[in-house]
């Protein structure tokens, strides 16, 4: 988490470092897994307990029209529990620090309540898209269509990577999320860009580094 603060540091001080940096995801072709197992594709991502991620963020009011209330880079450690550690810069400077433990939430600054839905669970959801239990899996125009009682996750059906994802809150409302513009680093697949939409507002990612704990995580589909 820390050596990732310090890059961020640097990273919004210095454009011509990000250009450098951001260097490292190559666009080439995609991968495709087509005829292979989806279920054992999704068995090897739930080895994966953590991630690190450092990014761009956006978060303001979906009609794109009032602007961001908050823009910068983030670098983000996140466990498949829901626990994480957030920071946003803004000019180098901390603009924003999050913190989530066994369900308890605190920040600094503070935030209303529908941005810290986004930015806890929100972030755990589309991150960890393939963890929801007791789901089947069904076949539509080119994806798979994994569902259960309170998500619903569309994936690729040749590279295995998600399109989108609805989940369903347990007062009736739902998260709206979408990724695109696959990258590839350190031999796996992403998706470097999310865009995640709760009631008024979206929370836009552009993803730059993504690593994966425990590393040796199985890799047969290198996807997220």
């Amino acid at each position: 988490m820390f050596r990732n603060v310090l890059r961020l540091f640097w990273i919004s001080l210095f454009p011509l470092l990000l250009m450098t940096t951001s260097c490292t995801q190559k666009r080439v072709a995609l991968p495709v897994f087509q005829g292979g197992d989806i279920h054992a594709a999704l068995a090897e991502k739930r080895a994966v307990t953590d991630i690190e991620t450092t990014f761009s963020i956006s978060l303001g009011r979906s009609d794109e029209i009032s602007g961001a209330d908050m823009r910068g880079d983030g670098a983000l450690t996140i466990s498949d529990s829901g626990d994480l550690d957030l920071r946003i810069y803004t000019l180098g400077f901390l603009a924003m620090e999050l913190t989530a433990r066994d369900g308890l939430v605190r920040g600094s600054p503070g935030l209303e309540t529908t941005k810290k839905l986004l930015l806890t669970e929100g972030l755990r959801q589309c991150i960890f898209w393939w963890k929801l239990g007791d789901f089947v899996i069904t076949e539509e125009s080119g994806t798979y269509l994994l569902r259960n009682g309170n998500r619903r996750v569309w994936v690729d059906e040749k590279s295995f990577l998600p399109l989108r994802q609805i989940v369903f809150l347990d007062d009736g409302k739902q998260l709206n999320i979408y990724y695109e513009e696959p990258v590839q680093e350190n031999n796996r697949w992403y998706q470097s860009r999310i865009r995640i939409e709760f009631l008024q507002y979206a929370l836009s990612l552009s993803i730059k580094t993504l690593e994966v704990k425990p590393a040796e995580a199985a890799c047969s589909y290198c996807s997220l």
